[in-house]
């Protein structure tokens, strides 16, 4: 075992200072850059020569000249008195700039010393001359100080958010949603919704992992932990939108039970994005079975390396467009659309493909049947993926993405009164199939059951249009008829106030409707109050869908230990770090440590 060094007081003249880990291991850290080394390199020479090469400064101070020398805070007033930023404020500056953008662009942090700096070295000798490159040298960008510089902003960022949510006059709206990393890791990613000022904010909370298992108490515990880690209190949420499977998130699921145990009041909505899982669960055999012959197909296919890349040697032989097919999958909504449509489209080809790989899957697949319910299918998963994209933006509150479900759901009886006509416009690509009567009665009587069974299912899951009557003032106070509500409202008189205000309805005609009511929040308290907390609520898992993705750049093969809660905090934050506020607390801190 190598003896470990010990600090000296003399190293502080190059600008070093001395951490201690539990173990009693010192090591020292560099005041300029924050750069921690190893123990091994606590001598002389070492930080001697990292004091010349990467900040190329002349040693010679002594722990009492350091003492009483002017802090950097102090230098770094003074120039802002001058409107000059000092070295020391620009290379810190310059440092977090670039960890910003790289925490952005969701590039590792090794990307900085290993290409950024060497090719800007480079670009600034050829360019501006090695003066110019001696100061660049100087800007802190090794690995550890892009892992610390992101760590601070993270930070500072959720501050932001917390204060936020501190402030807001009502209860704050969470999403909340589940998946699994390439690294079989699950991670739990949480938004938030709230007021500020006179707009509703959505913003990014946080992305954990859950060690152990998945349970819903599992869910809830990190839930609440977190809260309580803020010191704020979980009945400041107002409601939670939840998505994936009912033993963990849905709305009979047992994270539910914890959390309406710890706040009664809370409402729970179930995202609104995956009306896909509601058809499959209620398709007739024939219609399942159609579909998991597609499954089985596209398996086939891209399941084995071989049949891969002779499918595509295949298709680019023929001059086809489509060369590669989509997996199908549980969790992402418009993916089994595309998959069908696809399959559809090359359904010739593909047929050509199996009987050329003699696969036992060929009698299914050339099926005449399994044709036409092959179209059925991708026609009504066109008609959902059309149906979800409509509601996959930010802003969407319960009342709008319901009426689109309503809206949705009421086109069913339409459907239904021209399939009994033997009309299939609805449904193109079953129309361009369906030549003989004896083809349409059949697929016409198993789609009739299952708009049926879907349409119910539609208004007992969703709760469609459960806006009443006399609530949907919110919508249009001016245009609403106010003899629905009763006389007894309180808040009639308000409703009457405001509709006679010219001021007000132009605002409304020129504001989003959550904004309109925030901006009624000092006037009309009641009235805003009321509407904001329909308005507030979550109403898909959109959010979370798109964090999702983008643990795609941040957990890979060679990131798969990588801990990403602070790197995809500053990717996806619409916030922005106050970089002057931490840069001044560094340069104390630092200060400080002397």
């Amino acid at each position: 075992m190598s003896k470990k060094r010990k600090w000296d007081d003399d190293y502080v003249r190059y600008w070093f200072t001395c951490t201690t880990e539990i173990d009693g291991t010192q090591r020292p850290q560099c005041v300029l850059c924050n750069s921690v080394f190893s123990n091994a390199d606590l001598r002389p020479s070492k930080l001697s020569d990292h004091f010349n090469r990467q900040h190329g400064g002349v040693g010679g101070h002594d722990l009492n000249s350091l003492k009483h020398m002017p802090t950097p805070s102090d230098q770094s007033e003074t120039l802002k008195a001058f409107g000059v930023a000092s070295q020391e404020d620009a290379l810190l500056q310059a440092s977090y700039q670039f960890a910003y953008l790289c925490a952005k662009e969701k590039n590792p942090h090794t990307i900085a010393e290993k290409l950024v700096k060497p090719c800007a070295l480079e670009i600034a000798h050829i360019v501006l001359g090695p003066d110019a490159q001696k100061k660049l040298q100087q800007v802190p960008l090794s690995d550890d100080v892009i892992h610390s510089r992101i760590d601070e902003m993270s930070k500072d960022i959720l501050q932001q958010v917390l204060e936020d949510i501190k402030s807001s006059p009502l209860q704050v709206g969470i999403q909340l949603a589940e998946t699994t990393d390439m690294d079989d890791c699950s991670q739990l990613m949480a938004f938030v919704r709230y007021i500020k000022g006179r707009e509703i904010i959505e913003e990014f909370l946080f992305c954990e992992p859950l060690q152990l298992t998945m349970k819903g108490k599992d869910v809830f515990n990190l839930f609440r932990d977190f809260f309580l880690k803020q010191k704020i209190a979980l009945d400041v949420c107002g409601s939670v939108c939840t998505d994936g499977a009912s033993s963990m998130l849905g709305e009979n699921s047992e994270f539910v039970a914890y959390i309406k145990k710890e706040v009664p009041h809370i409402v729970i909505t179930h995202c609104l994005l995956n009306p896909h899982e509601l058809v499959t669960k209620t398709l007739p055999t024939k219609l399942r079975d159609a579909l998991f012959t597609v499954v089985r197909v596209i398996n086939f296919i891209k399941g084995r390396a071989p049949n891969h890349r002779l499918f595509q040697a295949f298709f680019e032989e023929i001059g086809i467009e489509y060369n590669v097919l989509l997996f199908h999958t549980e969790m992402r909504w418009l993916s089994r659309g595309q998959i069908l449509t696809h399959i559809f489209e090359m359904y010739e080809e593909i047929n050509q493909f199996l009987h050329h790989q003699s696969s036992n899957l060929v009698d299914g697949f050339e099926n005449k049947e399994f044709k036409i319910h092959l179209a059925y299918l991708a026609d009504l998963f066109k008609h959902l993926n059309e149906l979800s994209a409509s509601m996959q933006r930010t802003g969407m509150n319960t009342v709008s993405a319901r009426e689109k479900l309503s809206a949705f759901v009421r086109k069913f009886p339409f459907w239904l009164k021209r399939i009994e006509k033997r009309n299939f416009t609805n449904f193109p690509f079953l129309e361009e199939i369906v030549v003989s009567d004896n083809d349409a009665e059949s697929i016409a009587a198993e789609i009739t059951l299952h708009l049926q069974q879907l349409s119910n299912f539609f208004h007992g899951y969703f709760s469609v249009g459960d806006l009443d009557e006399a609530s949907k003032w919110i919508l249009d106070p001016f245009l609403f008829n106010l003899d629905f509500v009763d006389d007894g409202y309180l808040m009639k008189n308000d409703l009457a106030e405001l509709r006679a205000s010219g001021q007000i309805l132009m605002e409304f005609e020129t504001m989003k409707l959550e904004d309109f009511w925030c901006a009624q929040f000092t006037v009309f308290s009641n009235l805003a109050k009321t509407a904001l907390e329909i308005l507030i609520p979550f109403a898909t898992t959109y959010l979370c869908e798109l964090g999702f993705s983008s643990l795609l750049h941040f957990k890979t093969k060679s990131r798969s230990c990588f801990n990403m809660s602070d790197d995809i905090r500053v990717a996806i934050s619409k916030k922005i770090p106050r970089f002057s506020d931490i840069i001044e607390q560094k340069l104390q801190l630092q200060q400080k440590s002397l």
